[in-house]
């Protein structure tokens, strides 16, 4: 296996993911993730420009200057740390750091792009540019009807889990495009903080995909809540969810570092579980409501739509709670079910088959489409969709990844992953391509994602070669047990002399 080192960190690539360690001094740690990943943030940033201008109609330029405004005088100002660990990426990637911030806040920018209009005034190149055109859009489409829906999870607890204790597992639904993207494992053990690793993409300073183990003993993990509508420019999410994860102590600091300066943008059904006191929380968190929910028994369930009233009918468009022609509603069923089935007996095989279901609740059979939980909307004809805005016949898009973890994993830092798909369903793009042409303009940008088999992964600040290859075979002693075989074999030595 081929491990790439820089001074602040190492690499190495396994079962299509690429785990990177990196540690110190915010600007180091990231000069150390720009290096080794410095291929694959380019290729994300050159896919971002197209992706952006398919999707919207504008060119980079556009995005870059709306993204200057919103973002990075705001991260220079209140997240100096972050924004040094940004320039730190930039510069080992050799890459613009306007970019680079565009890219690590490209989601927050669904949820600022159908307010434009009132930002414009304030940026003079783009009114003077755009300003004519925005002018007379009544931003329809993507830009006004509301936020994406992605990502199904599960955290539960006793009576449900096995041991008690908890087991929580989440996958991530995008379209391809974007969420191909998503394959790196990145362990930080920074200057300041906790050890956190969790799911991320190149260049990423946090998950997105949101999957995450830290030193202080939390669980992180979410789903977005579909056609949400609400922004306000305050701090990105970006930075907020960073420093929850590397800073947090209790379940309350989580609810503060998000609710603080909270924009609206990615409003998820946050799921967290603290395994010191074995408590679990639910934070919905949409821009003027927000509903927290803690347990000691029981479990959270995510489909991407709240059970907050405020926040489903006052903030958000069509949420589809209640349809389950819709993969919220189909979900919310389908998961409630396997929390019932699986009562008392959740564990880590069972949470990875929970998360590879395909049972539709709408057909009542097996059927690999939009509405299960490992999605597959690649497959699905959309024979049954209540709205002609929803997404197309056969798209590519669904589930990427599938991801776990439990109390007793979480506390020695490791979760595991899958790539390619929850349930292990190859991706070809070729294949795809032929039967599909109406997205042939996608082929340059799409890539395979053979079957994979499920990965532990684990935190490890080492740049010691050796300690390196212990961590990724798994197998193999450790420290500890190594000191024993040292020590019997100088008892043996001292036995063979007196002999």
């Amino acid at each position: 296996m081929d491990i790439k080192k820089e001074k602040n960190g190492f690499k190495y690539t396994k079962n299509g993911w690429h785990y990177v360690s990196i540690w110190g001094k915010p600007y180091e740690r990231g000069y150390a993730h720009g290096k080794l990943l410095a291929k694959e943030i380019k290729d994300a940033l050159k896919c971002m420009k197209w992706v952006l201008e398919d999707s919207h109609g504008f060119d980079e330029d556009f995005f870059i200057k709306f993204s200057n405004y919103l973002f990075r005088d705001t991260i220079k100002k209140d997240f100096p740390e972050f924004y040094s660990e940004l320039e730190g990426i930039s510069k080992g990637a050799n890459v613009n750091l306007d970019e680079l911030i565009l890219w690590n806040n490209s989601s927050s920018l669904d949820y600022a792009l159908p307010k434009i209009k009132a930002y414009i005034s304030q940026i003079p190149e783009l009114e003077k540019k755009y300003g004519d055109i925005l002018d007379k859009l009544p931003m329809g489409g993507q830009m006004e009807g509301g936020a994406p829906d992605k990502c199904s999870a599960f955290i539960a607890l006793k009576p449900y889990t096995s041991d008690g204790k908890i087991v929580c597992a989440h996958n991530s639904f995008d379209n391809f495009i974007t969420g191909q993207e998503f394959n790196i494992v990145l362990s930080i053990k920074p200057e300041k903080g906790t050890t956190m690793v969790f799911q991320s993409a190149p260049g990423y300073i946090c998950s997105f995909t949101d999957f995450a183990v830290t030193g202080n003993g939390f669980i992180v993990t979410e789903t977005t809540m579909g056609g949400f509508l609400s922004y306000e420019h305050k701090l990105p999410i970006s930075c907020r969810i960073r420093k929850a994860m590397q800073y947090a102590k209790t379940l309350d600091d989580f609810t503060k570092f998000l609710k603080d300066g909270n924009s609206g943008d990615y409003a998820n059904s946050w799921l967290i579980g603290d395994t010191n006191n074995n408590e679990i929380m639910r934070i919905e968190l949409g821009l003027k409501f927000v509903n927290v929910e803690r347990k000691k028994e029981g479990y959270f369930i995510g489909f991407n739509a709240p059970y907050d009233p405020r926040i489903r009918n006052l903030e958000c468009n069509n949420s589809g709670f209640d349809d389950i022609r819709r993969h919220q509603g189909a979900r919310k069923v389908r998961l409630d079910d396997l929390m019932q089935k699986h009562k008392g007996k959740i564990n880590i095989d069972i949470a990875k088959e929970i998360i590879a279901d395909h049972y539709d609740v709408y057909l009542n059979k097996i059927n690999m489409c939009s509405r299960t939980i490992c999605s597959h909307y690649e497959l699905d004809n959309r024979q049954f969709m209540s709205q002609a805005d929803r997404p197309l016949p056969y798209a590519p898009r669904g589930a990427v990844d599938g991801t776990c973890t439990d109390s007793n994993l979480t506390k020695q830092l490791k979760f595991w992953g899958r790539w390619g798909s929850s349930c292990g369903t190859p991706f070809n793009v070729k294949k795809f391509i032929d039967i599909n042409k109406q997205w042939k303009r996608f082929e340059p940008w799409l890539k395979d994602r053979p079957e994979q088999p499920w990965t532990l992964f684990q935190a490890n600040d080492k740049s010691n070669k050796q300690n390196i290859n212990q961590f990724i075979l798994n197998g193999k002693k450790t420290k500890k047990n190594k000191k024993h075989q040292n020590s019997d074999k100088r008892k043996n030595t001292i036995k063979k002399k007196h002999k």
